[in-house]
């Protein structure tokens, strides 16, 4: 009877983690801004894997969320850019899977409540932003003729980095927090995710 219940929870748990997956992707889809190089600002795509982590904790978060990395690749333009074979699986790695597979770690301070959790969603967005500031600076240094804002670039990654990845991933991660705040003040949404946090 145990096995049955586990089982029916871990079906349960993948059902929400593959629905809020579609919703993010479709989130995904609705920008406020779209930069070159696949930089794009959007209605919350990040909360839904947010909180699948704050739900089921970090486990399942870092699934999800890397689940969801895959998604962006496919969504993205990293192959029309003509990078060579090392910058593009480089790219792949950093401006993809890891930057968005940590979005997984939003539920590592769910156990202190309100605070907890907003604090992790802010922790998960930060550390993204991080991935791409490192990415930024790691492999975007010696790109030929790279303009960005009617500037050249090269020679200066580290300014370039903060610049290109703060304008959309700050007013992205506004948004998503802001949203988050909205959510858990709603009563249900809170019995909801705490229902299963383990």
């Amino acid at each position: 009877m145990k096995k049955l219940t586990m089982k029916r929870a871990r079906i349960i748990a993948l059902c929400e983690s593959a629905m809020m997956l579609a919703l993010a992707v479709v989130l995904s889809y609705i920008k406020f801004a779209q930069l070159p190089f696949d930089g794009s600002i959007t209605l919350g795509s990040m909360l839904p894997i947010c909180l699948v982590a704050i739900k089921y904790g970090p486990k399942w978060g870092l699934g999800t969320a890397f689940c969801y990395s895959w998604f962006q690749i496919l969504q993205g333009g990293v192959f029309s850019y003509g990078l060579t074979p090392g910058m593009l699986i480089a790219s792949l790695f950093l401006d993809y899977i890891l930057a968005f597979t940590v979005l997984g770690l939003a539920g590592i301070f769910r156990r202190k409540g309100f605070v907890g959790k907003i604090g992790g969603i802010t922790l998960a967005c930060s550390l993204r932003f991080f991935v791409h500031f490192l990415s930024g600076i790691i492999l975007w240094t010696n790109y030929e003729q790279f303009f960005a804002f009617g500037v050249e670039w090269i020679n200066r990654p580290v300014l370039y980095s903060i610049c290109y990845n703060g304008v959309y991933m700050l007013p992205d991660t506004i948004i998503t927090v802001v949203l988050a705040i909205i959510l858990f003040k709603i009563p249900q949404i809170n019995r909801i995710l705490d229902a299963k946090a383990d």
